[in-house]
């Protein structure tokens, strides 16, 4: 009751808030590349607009109001949040500088997550990103479709003089633009997309120059790209994503591509960081869904040296669970020299990974990721390409950081950090 009560009075805060201030407010949603896309549209926009975006993973019905309000957790402390509902009120009455766009990624963990942010936050732009074939938070959802129907919340609020931006790779996200009034703009590698990115090539030869370059295409007019740190295509699509708010916010091709000259990767997306004895850390571990994990052992098979592959438990996959870390055993199998899981699920990741042809002496399994990390430091050979995964409650990120060859730098540069999580 008391969190029901706590949620209605940040509704109600955030919706004063809005109608005070009047920001534009770009929406986004998906199974996977929510953050991803967020950044990319905060690091195109943000040099010539005041705009604002979520932090952390305030994206549900909590964390959205407070990224509104300007706001912070109270955490379990009852005076915390009565501090921020008093800020939040006397921010009504006069905010400096409020941002003239918020940039709001909403997640759905149930049916009416979504319906229930767009009730009181109106989006201009809608972004969707991918769904896949088996999304993540999937538990709670009777499959794929399900959840691309409360996802498509976002694109059916939208007003006829918005903006659905829609990922056109995924064909459940394709067919998004039947149900809204909205104007839509397609993204991808689709040949229907309006913006379309063509001519990848990924460079991962010398993982100190990684990068990707690529060219988009708009209205007969494209742009190359070149982004450093960038690993796998599928980061392309968020990229494409912040191209296509840039252009509807009067922003022409050469101005995005040089603002996304800093766009940088969150902590645990992918992110490469030096190694012990030499090595190379693929830090993947913010989290992990199907969709996710293969394209970052694709990423892994095309790297050059000895690939490790140490995989935990991916959750809330309900009933799909079996499915999903089989389907990541197979990938594992063609894209590691050895194999590390973690967790009771990614037992079903071994087993398919032996099925796949993976020497029995390649693969190791272990209950925690301390457990997994000791044996780990001692496999490591000069060179090694070492991919890390998994979900967050499995805290992958404790392995990056007994391996990392700085790891006076975790709270820099790994997810998962701070004091409550280190507890």
């Amino acid at each position: 009751m008391v969190r029901d009560l706590l949620i209605f009075i940040l509704k109600i805060l955030a919706k004063a808030t809005l109608w005070r201030y009047r920001p534009t407010v770009v929406g986004l949603t998906g199974s996977v590349g929510k953050t991803s896309s967020k950044e990319a549209i905060f690091a195109v926009l943000k040099n010539k607009f005041n705009v604002r975006r979520n932090q952390k993973n305030y994206n549900n019905e909590l964390g959205v109001p407070l990224t509104i309000l300007g706001q912070e957790t109270g955490g379990q402390s009852f005076f915390h949040w009565l501090k921020v509902i008093i800020a939040g009120s006397l921010g009504i009455l006069y905010t400096r500088n409020y941002p003239e766009i918020l940039v709001l990624e909403m997640g759905a963990d149930k049916i009416g997550d979504i319906a229930y942010l767009v009730s009181f936050v109106r989006c201009y732009i809608g972004v969707v990103t991918a769904i896949g074939a088996i999304p993540v938070h999937v538990e709670f959802f009777q499959g794929a479709e399900q959840v691309a129907q409360e996802k498509a919340n976002l694109i059916k609020s939208l007003d006829k003089d918005g903006w659905a931006i829609l990922n056109f790779d995924d064909e459940r996200v394709r067919a998004m633009a039947e149900k809204t009034k909205a104007k839509v703009f397609g993204y991808g590698f689709h040949p229907d997309a309006d913006l379309q990115a063509s001519q990848l090539e990924a460079h991962l030869d010398d993982l100190s120059q990684a990068a990707i370059s690529f060219k988009v295409d708009y209205l007969g007019s494209n742009v190359p790209l070149r982004l450093t740190g960038l690993l796998g295509a599928h980061q392309i699509c968020p990229v494409l994503a912040a191209v296509a708010v840039g252009l509807i916010f009067k922003m022409n091709l050469v101005e995005i591509s040089q603002a996304l000259k800093n766009y940088q990767l969150p902590p645990g997306r992918l992110q490469l960081i030096k190694g012990i004895k030499n090595s190379w850390v693929i830090d993947d571990t913010y989290n992990a869904s199907p969709i996710a994990t293969l394209a970052a052992l694709e990423v892994l098979a095309k790297t050059k040296g000895r690939k490790i592959a140490v995989l935990g438990d991916m959750l809330e996959l309900g009933s799909f669970s079996e499915e999903a870390h089989r389907q990541v055993g197979a990938k594992a199998a063609q894209s590691a020299d050895l194999l590390l899981t973690v967790g009771e699920r990614s037992l079903f990741i071994v087993e398919q990974a032996r099925k796949g042809g993976l020497a029995e002496d390649k693969i190791f399994h272990f209950a925690n990721s301390e457990e997994a990390a000791r044996v780990l430091q001692n496999l490591i050979q000069e060179g090694d390409i070492i991919l890390i995964k998994g979900s967050q409650s499995i805290r992958m990120e404790k392995i990056v950081k007994e391996i990392m060859a700085e790891p006076e730098r975790a709270s820099e540069l790994l997810v998962r950090q701070e004091k409550a999580w280190l507890k």
